[in-house]
């Protein structure tokens, strides 16, 4: 029911059509419905109502009713665009907004299915619209662009012309248009591949978007998807928030942002509810605290205008990459220089008359010879060339480095660890030292007070053991200085406490021994002045004025890090609420009070506070405080977190836990955690960041590699021991949550934040999110980045043994004969096996807990080490020896023709690779089998390749120029080729 009022007497204000109909909310309908129901039972017209018209409504139905939404989006996109005050005047303030949007400014909107995707459909969803994706056909002319596939397709199209002229279509046709079927299968394989992992990137990096945001819909606090929020919503704001949407401040307490991704100004804006109420999509939050209206959505923000212009680049060139382009070029620039040796070869001996074909005749005759016929040897013999380039050129290895990526960062996903940047992953197997957080990292980051001391006594049962003044002072200070809420949706259910794990833990404790109503405080007191808690100053504190004393006495209270508040306190409340004075002797005591709750793995956090008699400044007292007492807060260690150090320790890679606890709180987490050693020496192993930033340049160089625990350190102390590190040559690892973590995230080899606690600027600056928060991740990470590297290294071993071998046999045979023993088409067939099938085997390889017994890579190892050298080379040399015996040699060993005998080559050399595939799986064990029953695709791609292999000899004879092999001469080529595996075990005695 809506309600229209005319007043005859006065002029009518102006409004927009928005505004002809204010909704009266449901509650007030059935008064008008009962006031109808008696004018037209009694049938009577009150003449003062004469100009109110009445919409009735089934009241039934009130509940399913959709919001008006009395406000057009473009004015709200408008109003925050252009930060207007008076606009936002005009249209009555932000609370006035929020009414038009049906917001209700403590409780937000409704959860109802109906009224959300109403506001979808008025003011559109949270999403860009992003640049049209690539589609299959791009990647198949990508394929097409590389110029030894033109070229060998012009080959094979004048070898099919020239053919068909000379020999007819029935016969002329099969070279050339082998050469072609051939060259588009390995580009189709090659399209199939990249279009596949190019999808596969485009999700992750969808799902590394969709970040986690806190609204509250119907008094419940919540976190939901950014992709969720709508207009009208209420967001909350803290340190390092990623603004959601454009929207109004509502509420908060030294909120400022970081505005210089929209405006590129590098300073601060402070945001509040005069001067600034303008809140940009797409800024992050820097300091305080706040909610905000969310007014624009998705592409009406100039945040989504801007990144939907934006096409996200997911061909990152990674290091290893770099380095594998530069051997491909090094590798393809030899294999031209033998081609061109060929070709020469080739052409001078055809020329000359030493080349003969089939029947013994010499194939060119000066002045005998037929145009066509020449041309079509011509062609063959310029085909063969360029198909030793393509064979000798790897372009497997690019391949194999994004199979292998994306394998990784698929699995990496399941085992909690989201990839950011590709180039991590590589990096992470070659990391020297991590640097890790304690809090939620090592530990589970589920807080409890344990501990509670008032003065210098040990508290049991809080409530009745009290004095009633330091009652109410304590619920004070923990329900006025806290970012976290207590909802409660009636007196039977039990709280629902959201905010960080120390906030949660604090307030627990306060509505279960103080029995605090987070309510009333905030009822009866106004807040003033707020410091919000950041990770340098380690304290939050609040000025509070009772409402009812407008302009009287405030208040103070402060809480943080125990012997920081302590430091500023000169009297304590004791149990009868007495305040007394701490002299030297108390302090002392209290200290020690400290230090032995930290020595039990205790989070030490004290309450102070005091008055002021009269509100004459409106600034935060730090020192001459009344000491409130101290609580205890039990972080327990994560479960096999000490069996992931030890693996890292064993792996040769130090663990240094970076903190912001106090030194005997860091201690005994690193001890129990097995980061430090109960016989170790502390002196040097466990510093405080104020000890680590006064050294000199030269002190740091000198400890830095002894130093493992840094207590009581700052976000710059991180940055500036991983500054260090580096220096001194490590490959550095660190996590982070905190906004203030980014330089050290950035600066690092590698940036791991976390998926739970971390802020959404931590998040950005690093490069793998875990998404757990939990140290075995990390290991885990470790482990992928190792096996990355490892996978890579097997497959270059095998390719360049193919390499080396197919360049020697061709090249030698060719100077020597003057006949090439692998044809065009073969020598296709066995770069597809060797690229995408190779690839595919040795790239999908999971990581063992062998690479964890290995020191770690470091910066400067080389690519193709001494192990992979005496490996490939032994292989090469094994197949160079038995293919150029049976070019020469293998008519007579066999008593078989050409044919047969070039057959024998081609199929002793497929299956030489395929065997070798197998002695690829293990660089340097013996034991090349093990593991294999767990890597079905290894045994679907060997598999696929022979039943290939065996249709391409006894089947396609004119496609492949191949002839029928019986089973003595199968058995002879699988015999040649599987001595490769004793050869491999043989070799692996040999040291590198």
């Amino acid at each position: 029911m809506s309600l229209r009022h005319r007043n005859t007497g006065y002029p009518e204000p102006a409004m927009s059509d928005g505004e002809d109909t204010p909704i009266v909310k449901c509650q007030h309908r059935r008064i008008f419905v009962s006031l109808y129901k008696k004018i037209i039972n009694k049938k009577q017209i009150l003449r003062s109502l004469s100009y109110i018209a009445l919409d009735v409504h089934d009241s039934d139905s009130s509940d399913d009713r959709l919001p008006s939404l009395s406000v057009d989006q473009k004015t709200l996109t408008e109003v925050v665009r252009e930060k207007s005050l008076g606009t936002l005047s005009k249209l009555g303030g932000v609370k006035q907004i929020a009414a038009s949007l049906e917001t209700d400014e403590k409780d937000g909107i409704s959860t109802n299915e109906a009224d959300l995707a109403h506001r979808v459909d008025v003011f559109g969803a949270n999403r860009y619209q992003k640049p049209p994706k690539k589609s299959f056909f791009s990647f198949v002319y990508e394929a097409f662009k590389d110029t030894t596939i033109i070229i060998l397709l012009v080959c094979a199209v004048l070898s099919l012309g020239f053919g068909i002229k000379q020999h007819g279509i029935t016969d002329g046709g099969y070279d050339g248009g082998s050469i072609i079927i051939a060259v588009f299968l390995i580009v189709a394989v090659s399209a199939v591949s990249n279009f596949k992992q190019n999808r596969q990137f485009e999700k992750l990096s969808k799902e590394s978007r969709s970040i986690k945001v806190e609204v509250v819909r119907d008094g419940r606090r919540q976190f939901i998807s950014v992709f969720e929020v709508v207009v009208g919503d209420v967001v909350f704001l803290k340190i390092g928030d990623q603004i959601p949407a454009d929207g109004l401040f509502l509420d908060g307490h030294s909120l400022k942002v970081d505005e210089s991704s929209m405006t590129g100004e590098s300073d601060h804006v402070e945001i509040n509810g005069s001067n600034n109420p303008f809140v940009l999509s797409g800024t992050k939050v820097t300091n305080g605290f706040g909610s905000m209206l969310v007014t624009s959505v998705g592409m009406n923000t100039q945040w989504g205008k801007m990144m939907s212009s934006i096409n996200s680049e997911l061909d990152e060139e990674t290091p290893l990459q770099a380095r594998l382009n530069k051997l491909t070029s090094a590798i393809g620039k030899i294999g031209l220089a033998v081609a061109v040796l060929v070709l020469a070869v080739l052409l001078i001996r055809y020329f000359t008359g030493n080349t003969k074909d089939d029947q013994g005749n010499k194939e060119y005759i000066r002045g005998k010879t037929k145009f066509d016929s020449m041309m079509n040897s011509v062609v063959e013999i310029i085909s063969a060339a360029i198909t030793i380039v393509v064979v000798a050129i790897p372009e497997g290895l690019p391949l194999a480095v994004t199979l292998t990526l994306a394998y990784s960062m698929k699995q990496m996903m399941a085992d909690h660890a989201m990839v950011r940047k590709l180039s991590a992953c590589e990096t992470m197997g070659s990391a020297t030292t991590i640097c890790t957080d304690k809090t939620g990292t090592l530990t589970l980051n589920e807080m409890k007070v344990t501990e509670f001391w008032l003065g210098k006594e040990l508290m049991g049962s809080i409530s009745s053991e009290i004095a009633p003044n330091v009652h109410k002072l304590l619920q004070q200070a923990v329900a006025l200085n806290t970012t976290g809420t207590v909802y409660k949706p009636n007196s039977r259910s039990l709280p629902e406490i959201s905010g960080s794990p120390t906030e949660k833990a604090i307030l627990s404790w306060a509505v279960s021994d103080l029995g605090m109503n987070l309510d009333d405080p905030k009822q009866n007191y106004e807040l003033i002045q707020v410091e919000a808690f950041n990770s340098e100053k380690k304290r939050s504190g609040v000025l509070i004025r009772r409402k009812s004393e407008n302009g009287g006495a405030t208040q103070v209270h402060w809480k943080g890090a125990a012997e920081m508040i302590l430091a500023m306190c000169s009297q304590y409340y004791d149990r009868s609420g007495a305040v007394k004075a701490i002299d030297e002797e108390e302090r002392v005591e209290m200290g020690k009070i400290i230090e032995d709750m930290a020595a039990k793995s205790l989070r030490c956090i004290a309450f102070a506070h005091t008055k002021y008699p009269i509100d004459n400044e409106r600034v935060l007292q730090e020192s001459g405080l009344i000491l409130l007492g101290l609580v205890g807060l039990k972080d327990p260690c994560r479960p096999g977190v000490r069996t992931a150090v030890e693996a890292c320790i064993n792996a040769g890679v130090n663990i240094k836990m970076i903190t912001g606890d106090n030194i005997f709180t860091a201690k005994a987490i690193a001890t129990e955690c097995g980061i430090l050693q109960p016989n170790e020496d502390m002196s040097e192993a466990v510093i405080e960041g104020v000890q680590f930033r006064n050294y000199s340049p030269e002190e740091r160089m000198a400890k830095i590699n002894r130093i493992c625990v840094m207590a009581r350190s700052s976000p710059f102390d991180k940055l500036l021991m991983v500054q260090c590190l580096k220096q001194n040559g490590h490959v550095v690892a660190v996590t982070g949550d905190g906004t203030n973590d980014a330089p050290a995230l950035k600066e690092a080899d590698i940036g791991l934040s976390m998926g739970i606690q971390g802020t959404e600027v931590a998040k950005e600056s690093s490069d793998i999110i875990i998404l757990d928060d939990n140290f075995t991740s990390v290991v885990t990470v470790l482990r992928w980045g190792r096996c990355v590297f490892n996978n890579i290294q097997k497959f270059i071993q095998f390719q360049l043994t193919v390499n080396i071998a197919a360049l020697v046999i061709n090249f030698i045979a060719a100077i020597s004969s003057g006949e090439v023993p692998l044809t065009a088409v073969q020598l296709l067939w066995v770069n597809l096996i060797m690229d995408t099938f190779g690839a595919l085997a040795l790239a999908t390889e999971r990581p063992t807990n062998d690479l964890m017994t290995k020191p770690p890579v470091g910066r400067s190892k080389p690519l193709i080490s001494n192990i992979m050298w005496r490996n490939l080379i032994a292989q090469a040399l094994y197949q160079v020896a038995v293919l150029l015996t049976l070019q020469f040699r293998g008519k007579f060993i066999f008593d078989v023709d050409e044919k047969v005998k070039n057959t024998l080559i081609f199929n002793t050399f497929v299956l030489c690779q395929v065997f070798n595939e197998f002695n690829a799986r293990k660089l340097e064990k013996k034991n090349i089998f093990q593991g294999l029953h767990k890597n079905k695709l290894f045994l679907g791609i060997i598999a696929i390749t022979i039943i290939l292999q065996v249709v391409m000899v006894e089947f396609l004879k004119r496609f492949a120029n191949t002839q029928r092999l019986n089973s003595g001469q199968w058995g002879t080529c699988i015999g040649i080729a599987a001595l490769s595996w004793p050869l491999g075990w043989l070799v692996k005695w040999i040291p590198a």
